[in-house]
């Protein structure tokens, strides 16, 4: 079993910033890719930013030059810095990661959620 623990969700001005951070626990061999995706109200889920196992990774182009995404393997934990954040960035935030435990299996685990609000 593995779970992820988010957090660092809140009430920010446009313009302000935010630190989000996903812990994972568990019987964790090693994790490859993890996630930070979003759902804003009455909207779809959608991929913010992902870093992989190489430290590569890749951003919506929304997002581009204003979020940063990084990882402490050590910790199991995931990070999203958030600049110059916009209303339109209001959204339930969610972490993911493809796991590796103990038997083998890459296990696809989410986060349960930490709410963002950009507003005045």
């Amino acid at each position: 079993q593995v779970q992820l623990v988010e957090a660092g969700g809140g009430l920010v001005q446009p313009g302000g910033s935010l630190r989000l951070s996903c812990a994972a626990s568990g019987s964790i061999i090693m994790i490859t890719t993890m996630g930070w995706y979003r759902q804003a109200p009455g909207k779809k889920r959608e991929s913010v930013a992902q870093i992989f196992s190489d430290n590569s990774s890749g951003y919506a182009d929304s997002v581009k030059g204003r979020f940063t995404i990084s990882r402490d393997n050590a910790k199991n934990t995931v990070y999203l810095q958030m600049n110059t954040l916009k209303p339109e960035g209001t959204a339930v935030y969610y972490c993911q990661m493809n796991v590796v435990v103990e038997s083998g299996r890459i296990l696809e685990v989410w986060g349960q959620g930490t709410l963002v609000t950009v507003s005045l």
